[in-house]
């Protein structure tokens, strides 16, 4: 299909503090017991995508993530992993690596997506239409229930949303308003709605950020971005909402919508565009908006217009698609991939719905309900509770331990009599007999200790400062 395709996998994001660290960057977050990055890989791998780019934020970072790439996808993908400077947003990686592009078109997608919506379905749409750029969306997933964690003990504040304008057929996208919130006022171009007829206003989408680019123009925008001093940093709210605001004006394209032969004034005649506007009207059983506007009213224009393409695939209903961008879309995700969307984990389920592994040892009347993975190596005593939660590798679990709907990562020490509710633990936690913790994310390495009460608590070891 000659895509190339470009994961941006981050570095150690801000967001996900204290779930990620130096030690492990956000590709390599485990979600149900795997590195976060292999979701989108596996993804492409099914769309027989096999040629990639790895971007990963920091060249420490960059080393540990090629390391458990090239173990895990040897003689599987061909995948070149890629260091880029950290917190300085989705274009600027893209800026980093632009001289790695060759294909006709490119295929950017986040890599903490989570999702059953094959790229190749967004990539042969975007051949389809010969667009500058297609976007995928999908339905705003449901985020978490009163068990599920928080990122602080505070009141959730309100969700916020994309505000999209989609035209009639539902294939272009007229406006997008990045992280907008529903009451604020929208602003759009008028010229766009105009051209398209009608706009229908969408909330309830998400922008999955996959993205197929035409190759020249994506860099060609990326340069557009070294010219405005930095002004472009981020895929989802400055080039996808600069390529949509000037579809109908375009400056980025030198082939415009329509291939057209002009005098050496560069102006077409009225009997040309008539020629011009019959054949588009025979060669397409619905032309587009841009088609139509590039030629004028009734298809006699005194210059051709330049326009160009962005266009949407809005995965069905019945698809998965999430990303992890917040401690509770970690979560979230995390129960999904253990509950409805299990196909995603790449286990099978026994017929009570859990995976304890073969090498994991259960107490006497420990009760591991539905929803659950215990990870290989780890030992349980006697009398506990594991309701809907993940539990990683070589844990050292005691006994009369209760654990709901939290993520317990590997090596981790939980004493007898401790209780735990809708919360994750980093990597090398040690909790205290008697511990409680509830809506909490633990660091890794940290001691809770003996009979404390910890709720809505964002609990890490203090980072050792050196004096000069």
């Amino acid at each position: 299909m000659d895509f190339q395709v470009v994961v941006l996998a981050g570095g150690t994001s801000k967001n996900l503090v204290p779930l990620v660290s130096k030690e492990v960057p956000k590709a390599l977050l485990p979600v149900g017991n795997r590195p976060l990055v292999s979701y989108v890989l596996d993804l492409l791998e099914q769309s027989n995508l096999k040629d990639i780019i790895v971007v990963v934020g920091g060249a420490d970072a960059a080393v540990k993530v090629g390391a458990w790439i090239s173990s895990a996808y040897v003689d599987r993908l061909r995948v070149e992993v890629v260091a880029a400077p950290e917190d300085k947003g989705t274009a600027a990686a893209l800026r980093a690596i632009s001289h790695h592009l060759t294909a006709s078109d490119v295929l950017v997608v986040s890599g903490d997506l989570v999702c059953d919506v094959p790229p190749g379905a967004v990539a042969a749409a975007h051949r389809r239409h010969d667009a500058v750029v297609t976007a995928m969306l999908c339905s705003t997933p449901v985020s978490g229930n009163t068990e599920s964690v928080s990122s602080s003990g505070k009141e959730k504040k309100p969700a916020r949303c994309n505000i999209i304008g989609l035209d009639v057929t539902k294939q272009f996208l007229l406006h997008i308003a990045a992280g907008t919130e529903v009451n604020k006022d929208m602003r759009y171009q008028k010229s766009i709605q105009q051209a398209a007829g009608q706009m229908e206003i969408r909330t309830d989408l998400m922008d999955a950020h996959l993205y197929a680019f035409k190759r020249s123009v994506l860099q060609e925008v990326l340069v557009k971005d070294l010219d405005q001093k930095e002004k472009f940093r981020s895929l989802k709210q400055d080039v996808l909402p600069y390529l949509v605001r000037t579809q109908l004006r375009s400056d980025v394209l030198t082939n415009v919508t329509l291939q057209t032969e002009e005098n050496g004034n560069g102006i077409l005649s009225s009997d040309k565009n008539q020629v011009m506007l019959s054949q588009l009207l025979a060669n397409a059983s619905t032309p587009s908006f841009h088609e139509l506007f590039a030629l004028g009213r009734n298809g006699v224009a005194s210059t051709m217009r330049k326009t160009h393409k962005c266009c949407v695939y809005i995965a069905g209903n019945d698809k998965y698609c999430a990303r992890l961008n917040s401690i509770q879309a970690y979560s979230d995700i995390n129960r999904d991939v253990i509950g409805d969307a299990s196909h995603l984990s790449g286990y099978s389920f026994s017929p009570q719905h859990n995976i304890i592994h073969p090498f994991a040892e259960i107490g006497s009347k420990t009760k591991v309900g539905p929803h659950c993975i215990i990870g290989e190596g780890s030992q349980m005593g006697d009398k506990c509770s594991v309701k809907r939660s993940v539990i990683g590798r070589h844990c050292r679990i005691g006994s009369d331990v209760k654990i709901v709907n939290s993520v317990v990562m590997d090596h981790i020490t939980i004493s007898d009599g401790c209780s735990i509710q809708s919360s994750v633990i980093c990597s090398n936690v040690q909790l205290q007999e008697r511990a409680v913790l509830k809506d909490c994310q633990v660091g890794a390495g940290y001691v809770v200790t003996a009979g404390s009460e910890n709720k809505g608590e964002s609990l890490a070891k203090k980072e050792k400062t050196v004096s000069t």
